[in-house]
């Protein structure tokens, strides 16, 4: 079942285009408190993205750049504005498609179901996002991200934290994190994962995330 979130302020079309979207055998989430956009992103794992524009607070030009830097989740603009420059910029700033207010809710749903149709017939869902506190980390292209601030890992670094976020509040023995870390035959031996331990810890760091891997003497790394 795909999952839509709609960013709407306007309760009642929201709670219209969420009702018909139910009616297709989809999952929806209406968002009511527009600070927490990204949260809810991170929470639910939406397929597909409906964005109005004028919003509480940050428009939603400006979520959808947020949302950017998390995820290639397919973002259709809903909104009234509709001069050129407003299509423009919505593109520019990482839409897929921009839908004028008012519209038929048949339209809506075609668009809807052409976008995933399109983005999902021969990929698997993309949803591959984990987070800690302000950390964000995207599993699928290893950016991890504190507010503004971004970093890229590499694969073994990526394989570390993956298996340490997925374990939130575990201990984690640093022989489950080698065997992880195997791949094509290549063995990823006891100071190996402490240079890549450390070069992790350094660039979440540098991020503002100090002191997220803890060591547990003779056991292993906790988050």
């Amino acid at each position: 079942m795909y999952k839509i979130m709609v960013v709407e302020d306007d309760p009642n079309i929201s709670e219209i285009i969420c009702e018909n979207i139910e009616k297709q055998g989809f999952q929806c989430l209406r968002i009511v408190e527009f600070k927490k956009i990204i949260d809810e992103f991170i929470t639910f794992k939406p397929e597909l993205i409906l964005m109005d524009i004028n919003l509480p607070g940050n428009d939603g030009f400006c979520w959808c750049e947020k949302i950017r830097e998390i995820s290639k989740a397919p973002i259709i603009f809903v909104s009234a504005r509709d001069s050129e420059t407003d299509i423009v910029l919505g593109t520019n700033m990482g839409g897929d498609d921009y839908l004028i207010k008012p519209f038929s809710i048949e339209v809506l749903l075609a668009k809807v179901k052409g976008m995933l149709r399109r983005t999902y017939s021969y990929n698997e869902v993309d949803s591959n996002i984990l987070s800690f506190g302000e950390l964000i980390f995207n599993a699928d292209n290893g950016m991890i991200s504190r507010r503004n601030i971004r970093d890229e890992l590499t694969h073994n670094e990526m394989g570390i934290l993956k298996i340490l976020l997925k374990n939130q509040g575990k201990i984690v023995s640093r022989e489950r994190i080698m065997r992880t870390l195997w791949s094509d035959e290549k063995f990823i031996d006891d100071n190996t994962l402490t240079v890549n331990i450390t070069r992790l810890r350094k660039k979440l760091n540098d991020i503002g995330c100090k002191n997220m891997i803890k060591t547990i003497r003779n056991e292993g790394y906790i988050i």
